[in-house]
This record gives C-alpha cells, sequence and structure tokens, in this order.
C-alpha cells in the first residue's frame, strides 16, 4: 500500500521556506501600512475601512485559489506555480505601495496607497493558501503538526526581520525616518524594497527543492482511489459552495475559534499605531507626520517583532506540548495567555514594558498559526485539501471585514477617539475564542499526533 514517506527535519524545512518572505512581507505591511496611509491623508478613524480591502481580497482569492490548485498539475507541480505568482505580485506591491505619491497624476496618493495594500493582500492569499495545503499534501498525519510548527517559526523569523527593518534602518544604519507631508519616509522606502525581494528568493528556494506527488501517486493516497482532479464536474468554481455546505464538522467548529481570534489580530495591525502613540506616548494619533509619531511607529514595529520572534521560539515547544496535552488544550491555554497580553496593554507604564505584552501575544499567535491547522487536516478529504484550506480562509477575512466595518466608528464615537480600547476589545475576543476551543472535536488527535 502505498503511504507518505516520512521527511527529515530539513526537507520539511525547505517545505515552508517560502513562507519566511511571505510573513516579511505581510510584516512589513501590517506594523507600516496605517503610518503609511495616514502619510497619504487617511484619519484614524478612517483606517479600517481602507483596510477591509485586505481580507476582502482574501475572501475572494483564498477558496478560488484552493479550488484550481486542486486541480492544477504542470512542470512546477500542484501548488508551487500559484504561491511562485503569488509572491512575485506580491513583490510588485511591496514597492509600489510607499511610492504612491508617484501615481498622483492621475488619481489621489491615499486611493493609489489603499489599491496596492489591495493587491498585496491578494498576492500574499494566493502565495499562503498553496503553503498550507502543501504541507498536508506533503506529510503523514503524525508529522502535520511539526509541519506546521515549523511553518510557525519560518512565519515569526521573516516576521520580526520585516517588523524591524525600519527601526534598524534609522537607528543602526542613520536612514530618516521622516519625510515631508504627503510622502513616505526613506527607511520605509527602503525597507519595502528589500522585503520584496526576500520574498522572491525565499519562495524560489522553496520551489526549487520540493517535489510533489504526482497525480498517480495522489490517486494511490486517496481513499476511494480516484485520481484528483478527474471526479465529475469538479472543474465548476460553483462547486465551492457545494463544498463549503458540506464541510466537515470540525471545521466548522473552527470556525467560531477563528472567527474572534482573528477579530483580535486585526484590531492589533490597525490600531496598534495610533494606540499607542496616545496612550503611551501622549501624542495626538492624527498628528502622523512629527518625528515622535514616527518614532513611536517604529518602536510598534519593535513590538511586532517581538510577538512574532517569541511566535517562533514558542513553535518550537508546540508539538512536544501538543503530545503532553492534546492539541486543543494547548491553543486554549496560548490564547488565553494572549488575551492577558492584549488587556495588559492598557495598564503598562511605558513604551519599554510593552514588551511584556507582546510576549503574551506573541504566544498565541504561534498556535493561531499551527494548532487550528493541524487539527483541521486530519479532517479533510485528501482530494479537497486546497479547496477546504482556501474556504477556511473565509472564517479568517470574514471577522476581518466586520471589524473593519464596525472598528473605525467604535473607536470615534463608542470610545470617544480612543484607539487604545480597540486593542482592550481584541483582548476579550481572544477569551471568547479560548473559551470556544472547547467546542472543537479533533479527529486524529489521540495526544500521540506530533
Amino acid at each position: 500500500m502505498f503511504q507518505k514517506r516520512r521527511l527529515s527535519f530539513w526537507e520539511i524545512w525547505n517545505l515552508s521556506f517560502g513562507f519566511l518572505g511571505i510573513q516579511m512581507g505581510f510584516a512589513l505591511q501590517n506594523a507600516n501600512a496605517s503610518r503609511i496611509l495616514q502619510s497619504f491623508g487617511a484619519d484614524v478613524h478612517e483606517l479600517s475601512w481602507f483596510w477591509i480591502v485586505a481580507p476582502l481580497t482574501g475572501l475572494i482569492v483564498q477558496p478560488i485559489v484552493g479550488h484550481y490548485s486542486d486541480k492544477t498539475w504542470t512542470r512546477l507541480g500542484r501548488r508551487r506555480p500559484y504561491f511562485l505568482t503569488g509572491a512575485l505580485l506580491a513583490s510588485l506591491g511591496l514597492v509600489l505601495m510607499p511610492n504612491a505619491d508617484m501615481f498622483t497624476a492621475f488619481l489621489p496618493s491615499l486611493w493609489v496607497g489603499a489599491g496596492m495594500l489591495m493587491v498585496m493582500d491578494a498576492s500574499f492569499n494566493i502565495a499562503m493558501e498553496p503553503f498550507r495545503a502543501l504541507i498536508a499534501d506533503m506529510l503523514p498525519s503524525d508529522q502535520r503538526t511539526l509541519g506546521y510548527s515549523i511553518q510557525t517559526v519560518l512565519i515569526g523569523v521573516g516576521a520580526v526581520i520585516g517588523s524591524w527593518l525600519p527601526y534598524a534602518l534609522t537607528n543602526w544604519v542613520g536612514i530618516s525616518n521622516t519625510a515631508v507631508a504627503g510622502e513616505v519616509p526613506l527607511n520605509l522606502l527602503i525597507s519595502f524594497v528589500i522585503g520584496a525581494l526576500v520574498l522572491i528568493i525565499s519562495v524560489a528556494i522553496t520551489v526549487f527543492t520540493t517535489k510533489e506527488y504526482t497525480p498517480e501517486e495522489m490517486a494511490l493516497l486517496n481513499q476511494n482511489g480516484e485520481s484528483e482532479g478527474t471526479e465529475k464536474n469538479t472543474n465548476s468554481l460553483l462547486d465551492i459552495f457545494t463544498d463549503f455546505a458540506l464541510m466537515p464538522k470540525t471545521m466548522r467548529q473552527l470556525s467560531w475559534v477563528q472567527f474572534f481570534s482573528w477579530f483580535g489580530l486585526f484590531g492589533l495591525w490597525v490600531f496598534a499605531t495610533p494606540a499607542i502613540a496616545e496612550h503611551i506616548y501622549g501624542l495626538d494619533p492624527n498628528n502622523s507626520q512629527s518625528t515622535a509619531y514616527q518614532n513611536a511607529g517604529d518602536w510598534v514595529g519593535i513590538l511586532f517583532g517581538v510577538y512574532n520572534g517569541i511566535s517562533a521560539i514558542f513553535a518550537f515547544f508546540l508539538p512536544a506540548i501538543a503530545k503532553k496535552v492534546g492539541r486543543k488544550k494547548t491553543h486554549t491555554i496560548s490564547l488565553v495567555v494572549g488575551a492577558l497580553g492584549f488587556l495588559s496593554i492598557y495598564i503598562m507604564p511605558d513604551e519599554n514594558w510593552l514588551i511584556l505584552s507582546m510576549v503574551g501575544i506573541g504566544v498565541a499567535w504561534a498556535s493561531i498559526l499551527a494548532m487550528p491547522y493541524a487539527i483541521l487536516a486530519g479532517a479533510i478529504p485528501p482530494q479537497k485539501m486546497g479547496v477546504y484550506m482556501g474556504i477556511f480562509n473565509f472564517f479568517i477575512v470574514i471577522p476581518q471585514i466586520v471589524n473593519a466595518f464596525i472598528g473605525g466608528p467604535m473607536v470615534e464615537y463608542f470610545y470617544n477617539g480612543h484607539p487604545i480600547y480597540a486593542l482592550v476589545t481584541s483582548g476579550v475576543a481572544f477569551l471568547i475564542a479560548a473559551l470556544l476551543v472547547a467546542r472543537v472535536e479533533d479527529i486524529d488527535d489521540k495526544g500521540l499526533s506530533i
């Protein structure tokens, strides 16, 4: 009987190495997009509305990419053509977004910047989903938690580099972090170009060091013995709606955990800079052109690097913890620690103490990137791995869309213009997610799978 072969540590490492570059670019976007949009004229309460383009593109792109990647067989393989294409497009967006002011002859720079945010996020989604499915394709069940944990390590390393790069260029190299009104500081411009180059190189390493299973081999792995991509009516995009309606029970249960987890994360990415600038530094959250505000923004990048660095470290321990106490309990504890990290931001006396808050968020982030996928992979039919990983992204982007619609008005009207309370709300959302983990059925977690 044909079975998936067990991969060595370094084979699994190369399998996900492209995620280092993807997450470096994603971290640059998350830590700096709000600041860039403010430089082009966006107000604090408008930021979540501009960010809405990111999850909307994910909602559309992910299931489509998953559907077609399940059916694609080329000389490059099944998943690799998609994350290579996504990497090239995301690199283009990284270069163009901070340079949006070059296009003012055609459109206001704010709208160009928002458009480039959409291009970047759509491209990151094209690249990310096939990487998730590739782990499930290539690894046997008892290596999946290890596979997603290594992926989380690489995500953390890439995110640390991306988050810290603007600060490092200013404080270690001496590149300016200020600019005239309507322009983006030079340290951000250079950071985004470096991020684009690393993204392409890292994805290329995965593309050229990984050999996927052939269609014939995948057919042997399917329980029904049918070759993937040959089932009746499987080429119609309408099948996505059928697959959605027939999603596994475990996936439905995880959807609520994901909803509140990613609702909280979106609040961090959108409002961290203005919240910390006002609550910790005592600055006007709308005065984004001042040197003090830019310094606060650079420190937020350092903090984002901290939580991503902690996630990379904690990810090494996730397989052992999950083996000891189970995946569900591991995820529950991690989310509670993350919630405490969010809530503690409100009481921290200065910016240095925020590092402790980020440690808690980093623990949760590591688990969010690994545990739900490790749990889900065991409940998905192998021939539907790509499309269900794409559909699973619904429960990542929908909460972000909800937050994008209500986050700005909540800050402006309900929180009286104080974005710090958006971060407190994120903490509450993490607590709800932790409670909902208890409802999830982990099919192949018997306390032994790593």
